[in-house]
């Protein structure tokens, strides 16, 4: 199945779940995340602002953002930045995903750990993102551990993976924790 064909699948998956099914999944997988070894050890984490097809992060950033430094990104062109997160500094930015204001971006290399959004991943830890390629520029040279948030149905049985693509190293569903067997760069 091609990258198209996974998106409209896994929008038209999404489409049925109801408010409940999605609160009880993103709490299911947030909480399972919480209890990794790398996130107790990770400081400073990249997060995204969820839209409301995604799992939700929000409930995570609010119970998590005194004792973590975290980062949002913010679209600039072609690419992300990093900026630390404020709920007092956000407005609605690129895509309508709340995006943090001001000039204090990080760099990739102070990041810990980055919470991954995608619609899709294989148990290689692949991902099909939404088409524009900005985590892939993003994650590309990054050290950081990588994990991917998902609803059970978003991991499918394979991802055809460009050169370009980043794979994550874990991928979190309400069943589970994978590690992934992705590619070592």
């Amino acid at each position: 199945m091609n990258k198209e064909d996974i998106r409209l699948r896994i929008r038209a998956h999404k489409s049925l779940l109801d408010d409940n099914e999605r609160r009880s999944a993103a709490q299911t997988v947030f909480d399972l995340l919480e209890h990794t070894a790398a996130f107790m050890m990770s400081e400073s984490i990249l997060l995204y602002h969820s839209l409301p097809d995604e799992l939700s992060t929000l409930d995570f950033i609010d119970k998590w953002h005194t004792r973590k430094r975290f980062y949002l990104p913010r679209v600039n062109g072609l690419n992300l930045e990093i900026l630390p997160y404020a709920k007092s500094r956000l407005h609605l930015g690129s895509f309508n995903i709340e995006e943090p204001d001001g000039d204090d971006t990080t760099d990739m290399s102070q990041i810990d750990m980055v919470v991954v959004p995608a619609v899709a991943y294989d148990r290689r830890g692949n991902r099909v993102g939404r088409g524009k390629g900005y985590y892939d520029r993003l994650l590309g040279d990054t050290r950081a551990i990588k994990v991917g948030v998902a609803y059970d149905f978003q991991l499918v049985d394979e991802i055809d993976a460009d050169p370009h693509d980043v794979a994550v190293d874990y991928v979190i569903t309400e069943r589970g924790i994978l590690r992934t067997s992705r590619r070592r760069r």
